[in-house]
């Protein structure tokens, strides 16, 4: 802020700030006290809702570098040579918890990157685990009330969780994932990032390919126990935060690599299991992990609720060469998370600087609504045109894929080998020891709190199902601690 008088939102210059107008000394406060009024009016309106999920975050702003020639499966131009540098926007955030919530609990990580490039911004908005607790995004809606406050006692209930979990089995894969030891990441620095979804590149023949990002620390993995998180989150609850934060203040800039798993058009309808499954990763074996490039974050925000609480991604946001999948989760969050900002933010939540356009500029005929800043000026608002305004360019971003059939509240087609248990087994068996010791103990803390037997022998039995060893064990650890 320039150095000069204090004024008020309007400009004029304030002459006390310290004392309210008064009739008299003494004497009741004045309505025409415009100063008073307007601080506290102000003050009133200073939050705006928070995000149902992922409320509470951080945020940084780096430098997205390609490390290899990827121009034979997408013609995005951001991806277009090697070397060539994009700025990025990465939110960081816990999922369930509110705005005022600790950073050091048991809680998948948000992973929201912005990548502003010269076609627009591309947003890739994903976890840091690569799965996640449904596939249809029907069930998110369910599936999150059961994570936040019981609407009679105001308080997560585990007989909420566990019902809910229980009753879809889909979601055993990620469970053994939040329970194991990477369920609370020690800082935002040292964690995995994962788009999670498929998506689709195409490249300049039109050819299709189905992807999946993997960003993988170069600070490597460290993890907090429940013990230990218990301790850092009494202590400091902005440890996440102020981690990321000092780190990039003394010039240790946190990096990834970035990787892609790219299965090509053909293979996914033979494959083994439903590859737009969300629930399911792809094995390496099958699909090995390529380096595509380099993450790094260098700048910190200068005012966190102006760009990291009014940040917004979505899904939806795509770049020629880059598209969605037929993965049904991610089909309504095409629509969610633009609603979402629509509504908390404001409809022109798009042209704040922090969501805006930084190597391009937007080109639409929306106009007015909440804090329109009024930059189109007398420009045209419609199209076609014959006043020189924006014109189609008749090159859709994505190819278009083939369907058929009738419509209906269908499952996604079967694979060979889809399964909601078989890949939290394996999860489970590439364990050591000591992680599985570790692994029943989270689990079976939370489950013996459920206060229904039936509930609980149904969430043992999906762990059960993944692996025989694997429920007895969370049995006998269940029952132990329920006496």
């Amino acid at each position: 802020m320039t150095q000069g008088p204090l004024t008020t939102e309007a400009g004029a210059p304030v002459a006390d700030n310290q004392n309210s107008e008064t009739a008299g000394i003494g004497g009741p406060v004045l309505v025409q006290d415009q100063l008073l009024l307007e601080k506290l009016a102000h003050f009133n309106r200073e939050r705006i809702p928070e995000r149902v999920v992922h409320a509470r975050g951080a945020g940084a702003y780096g430098t997205f570098t390609v490390t290899a020639d990827v121009t034979g499966y997408t013609r995005a131009a951001f991806l277009s040579e090697v070397g060539k540098r994009t700025e990025t926007f990465l939110r960081f955030s816990t999922v369930a918890g509110n705005l005022g919530s600790a950073d050091a609990v048991r809680d998948p990580r948000g992973w929201a990157l912005k990548f502003y490039t010269e076609e627009g911004n591309y947003d890739l908005v994903g976890n840091n685990t690569p799965v996640f607790f449904v596939k249809d995004a029907i069930k998110f809606p369910d599936f999150i009330h059961t994570q936040k406050r019981d609407p009679y006692t105001g308080s997560q209930e585990a007989d909420n969780v566990w019902d809910f979990w229980g009753l879809s089995p889909e979601s055993t894969h990620q469970v053994t994932w939040l329970f194991g030891d990477r369920g609370i990441p020690a800082s935002y620095r040292h964690m995995n990032g994962y788009g999670s979804h498929t998506y689709q590149w195409n490249n300049e023949a039109g050819e299709v390919f189905w992807v999946k990002y993997h960003f993988k620390t170069d600070q490597g993995i460290k993890n907090l126990t429940t013990e230990e998180a218990v301790r850092v989150s009494g202590l400091d609850p902005d440890s996440h935060q102020r981690d990321l934060r000092e780190s990039i203040e003394r010039g240790d800039f946190p990096s990834w690599t970035v990787q892609v798993q790219i299965m090509p058009a053909a293979d996914a309808a033979a494959y083994r299991f439903n590859p737009f499954d969300l629930t399911k990763v792809w094995p390496h074996e099958d699909y090995p992990p390529i380096e595509i490039g380099k993450l790094e974050l260098d700048r910190n925000p200068e005012n966190i609720f102006a760009e990291v609480e009014q940040s917004v991604f979505s899904p939806a946001h795509f770049v020629p060469g880059i598209g969605p999948s037929p993965d049904k989760m991610l089909q309504g969050r095409l629509f969610a998370y633009g609603d979402a900002h629509r509504y908390r933010v404001g409809v022109n939540a798009d042209h704040l600087p922090v969501n805006r356009p930084h190597a391009t500029e937007a080109r639409t005929n929306s106009r007015d609504g909440f804090l329109y800043d009024g930059r189109h000026k007398g420009a045209k608002n419609y199209e076609p045109n014959s006043f020189g305004g924006p014109v189609q360019t008749d090159r859709p971003l994505w190819q278009p894929l083939p369907v058929t059939g009738v419509t209906g509240n269908g499952e996604a087609p079967a694979h060979a080998e889809d399964n909601d248990f078989v890949q939290a087994g394996d999860l489970y068996r590439l364990m050591s020891e000591a992680e599985r010791e570790r692994l029943i103990g989270n689990l079976a803390g939370f489950i013996a709190e459920v206060s229904r037997d039936d509930i609980a022998a149904r969430a043992i039995g999906n762990f059960r199902q993944a692996d025989e060893d694997f429920g007895k064990r969370l049995d006998a650890a269940v029952q132990a601690l329920r006496g």
